[in-house]
């Protein structure tokens, strides 16, 4: 305890020591991840000092951490009463309702806040695509999508999701230039690589399709979509050797995708064939 002179009030500086003991405290604890007692000590450092704006935003921290993502925002929100200037607090609100509770617009209210008081802030203008994309409003998704590529033009994310909205535009060649660019940052990433051969699917580029699944598959090759799908490629091009063995590897890793088959109209060019009955007959 730090010792005071006679003059000065000693309930203020008792109350300060205490407060500092008790939000250091709370943040050694969060470090070690035991966020019970860390929240414990930043409700004791609120009651100290209730306008103090780290007890408050380490406080929605550590409620995160728990899982207990409403109190989190309203911590956060208690915060932003103290110092609403704080872009990372805004920030952080909008990325709570984003990712945790489903609440998209009102996630954009709150990166529109943080992109007022910091512009270039990348982090904001993609979570704000991504808020806007699953409102299903493609346009500003991609809107901000760009705005974020300005500040981070290597960011494999934002040219993925990017490739999405454009995909759900049904707008295939901006799409494809998407999950490419994408592909440049992550080559082996096996997701871009099935989207893409969906969106060429798509353009009904069969045999475009057909190479890209046969990326995706070297990566994983049990994802029984991209043999099934590029089975249904290579059947649409009436090749039945290629098509009989993706459908053989998609019914080895799903038997359903025999059921599949039998009604799918992809199939109807060799659907008579000998080896597509005896295939389709064994399930």
């Amino acid at each position: 305890m730090v010792r005071v002179s006679a003059g000065e009030d000693t309930s203020l500086k008792f109350a300060c020591d205490d407060y500092w003991d008790v939000y250091k405290e709370g943040k050694l604890l969060a470090d070690r991840e035991c966020y019970e007692e860390a929240l414990a000590n930043y409700d004791k450092a609120v009651e100290i000092r209730p306008n103090d704006y780290w007890a408050w935003y380490d406080r929605s921290n550590a409620l995160q951490a728990m899982g207990y993502y409403q109190e989190a925002i309203a911590s956060l929100e208690r915060a932003l009463e103290i110092r609403p200037d704080d872009y990372w607090a805004w920030y952080s609100r909008g990325y709570l309702l984003l990712e945790e509770l489903d609440e998209f617009e009102a996630a954009i209210a709150s990166f529109d806040k943080a992109l007022e008081l910091r512009q270039n802030d990348f982090w904001s203008w993609y979570r704000r695509g991504d808020a806007y994309r699953h409102l299903q409003e493609y346009e500003s998704a991609i809107a901000s999508y760009d705005r974020a590529l300005l500040l981070r033009g290597d960011d494999f994310w934002v040219w993925f999701r990017r490739g999405d909205a454009y995909r759900y535009l049904e707008k295939y060649s901006a799409a494809i230039a998407s999950y490419e660019e994408a592909l440049k940052i992550k080559p082996k990433n096996h997701l871009s690589w099935y989207k893409r051969a969906e969106v060429l699917r798509l353009q009904g580029n069969y045999q475009g399709a057909i190479a890209s699944y046969d990326e995706a598959i070297a990566i994983e090759p049990d994802d029984e979509y991209a043999w099934y799908n590029q089975a249904c490629c290579a059947a649409l091009l009436d090749n039945l050797g290629l098509a009989i063995k993706g459908l053989q590897q998609a019914i080895a890793l799903n038997p359903y995708n025999g059921y599949f088959a039998k009604l799918d109209s992809d199939f109807d060019k060799i659907r008579y064939s000998h080896q597509f009955q005896l295939l389709l007959n064994q399930e």
